[in-house]
């Protein structure tokens, strides 16, 4: 699990035992994922943290990455069906897609809602139907209840449409024929939908009004950490060299070029309404601006995150759908028309190839660049070891552990560790309570235990320490974590363990 992975696990597994949730406009984000992760959990009867497992987290960004490609037939009649069908496949293989759909994080939700409030926009654009018009604001309201993040696609959606009927305007005529068949009191319907969506999830279902009024002054605190937070700043070009080349110690070559460059054949077949036909180039068009803005301002923040692109990703893959259906279609000699089709099948090979790898070989890599700031699979020998010594202390998994890391950089460990219900979490060695048999802690405190240890305790009452771990052993990468155990439990440990090795003989 990845750090932001197992806070959010902590978080969650508040609202299921407790049945309470506040929204924090400091951290976290917006209340969906938690809400929506309810739902597998009342399925499999969970009361509790440690009744949940990975699985039952992460099923939800991957039912929502699935619903993805399902609400691309919605859009059957604008696309038409190959680029439905092409647009599914890409995005069923695209290695970030795959990657971060199985991330215990908001940011597929937000690809969804964002895309099934533009599918709703049209549908209702087409038909006019005020059903379409209140579903647009429910996808819009769980839009804003996902992440604060969403300022960014509703002003590049609210752009985008302008720039869409400015060139409306300019090519068929004034935009004004267009907006006077929009019922007024159906774009009332639309903004109450949304507002009450929102307010919904944010109240935690009317128990805590100030998460309303939180939710919009969370937009100061997002503005201040995208621009000071130094450890996630990158320069403007991270997003676009990630998507295009990126190469990584002795790791293999990560691209998806394919679907870049045949994103820039679908933008030129929008605008130029060229390679293609039985589509609604408006459409394009909005999704090419769309697209556009969306790249424009996320690579123009300063802070980024790899999974934040899956905004645009998405855009760049309906679009890449656009441009395969257009090299499918092209009108050229037997040999031209044979070579595209070759193309298209190897990149897109390699394109499942790098979802497997990423998925199933480097998922804990960091010469994967979609594995960021990742925790080291040292995670699993923590916790073992960690298991063994509690199987031979009295209180079991009862037993005290303390966990002293700087800037509670501890986690994921606290969700690793749940199931031991008196693990004492500090950023710093704490001298008035007695140390526990077992301590984890980062090697700059490790001065500070050494004296708590032995220096502290009067004479007679100090225990002898020995390594918990055999060998280094990090969170993360270059994120070191020391162990230290009583002697006293340690051969206890060591017993219990070669009784358990004569056994197995």
């Amino acid at each position: 699990m990845h750090t932001d992975e197992a806070v959010h696990a902590v978080k969650f597994g508040m609202l299921l035992e407790n049945n309470f949730y506040r929204y924090d406009s400091s951290e976290y984000h917006g209340p969906t994922l938690y809400y929506f992760t309810l739902i597998p959990a009342w399925l499999e009867s969970a009361k509790k943290i440690t009744d949940i497992s990975e699985t039952t987290l992460r099923i939800v960004p991957v039912f929502f990455g699935i619903l993805l490609i399902v609400l691309l037939f919605v859009l059957v009649d604008g696309l038409s069906w190959q680029i439905v069908i092409a647009a599914g496949l890409l995005t069923a293989v695209s290695p970030a897609m795959v990657f971060y759909s199985r991330y215990f994080v908001q940011e597929m939700l937000l690809v969804f809602f964002t895309f099934a409030a533009i599918v709703s926009g049209y549908r209702y654009i087409k038909s006019k139907h005020i059903g379409w018009a209140i579903t647009t604001g429910v996808f819009l309201g769980l839009l804003h209840a996902t992440k604060e993040t969403c300022i960014i696609a509703f002003g590049s959606m609210s752009i985008a449409l302008f720039l869409t009927f400015l060139i409306q305007d300019k090519f068929t005529g004034p935009t004004q024929k267009s907006f006077r068949k929009i019922n007024f009191w159906h774009i009332v319907a639309l903004i109450a939908a949304a507002f009450a969506v929102s307010a919904l999830f944010y109240s935690s279902f009317f128990t805590n009004p100030a998460g309303i009024v939180d939710s919009y002054l969370a937009y100061g605190n997002y503005l201040n950490k995208a621009a000071h937070n130094d450890w996630h700043i990158h320069p403007w070009y991270y997003y676009l060299k990630m998507l295009i080349f990126s190469k990584y110690l002795s790791g293999p070559v990560w691209s998806e070029s394919l679907i870049v460059l045949l994103a820039a054949v679908g933008i030129l077949a929008a605008v130029f309404k060229k390679g293609i036909t039985g589509v609604d180039f408006q459409l394009l068009r909005f999704l090419s601006f769309y697209t556009i803005i969306m790249i424009i301002i996320y690579s123009a923040i300063p802070y980024k995150t790899p999974w934040s692109m899956l905004g645009f990703l998405h855009g760049l893959i309906l679009l890449a759908a656009v441009g395969a259906v257009v090299i499918i279609n092209v009108k050229s000699s037997r040999f031209i028309r044979i070579f595209l089709a070759v193309f298209l099948v190897i990149g897109g090979i390699h394109l499942i190839m790098q979802s497997y790898l990423s998925n199933y070989k480097y998922y804990a890599d960091s010469s994967n660049p979609y594995v960021y700031a990742h925790t080291s699979e040292d995670v699993f020998s923590i916790v073992k070891r960690v298991e063994d010594i509690a199987k031979v202390h009295p209180d079991g998994k009862n037993m005290y552990i303390e966990v002293v890391c700087p800037d509670s950089d501890y986690w994921p460990l606290p969700w690793y560790l749940r199931s031991f219900p008196n693990t004492g979490w500090w950023s710093e060695a704490n001298m008035e309570v007695p140390a526990a048999p077992v301590i984890i802690a980062s090697p700059g405190v490790e001065p500070d235990i050494i004296k708590k240890l032995y220096d502290l305790p009067p004479p007679g009452e100090k225990n002898l320490y020995v390594p918990l771990f055999d060998s280094y052993t990090e969170l993360r990468p270059t994120i070191e974590l020391r162990g230290y155990v009583t002697k006293e439990l340690w051969d206890k440990y060591l017993q219990n363990k070669d009784l358990s090795s004569k056994d197995l003989n």
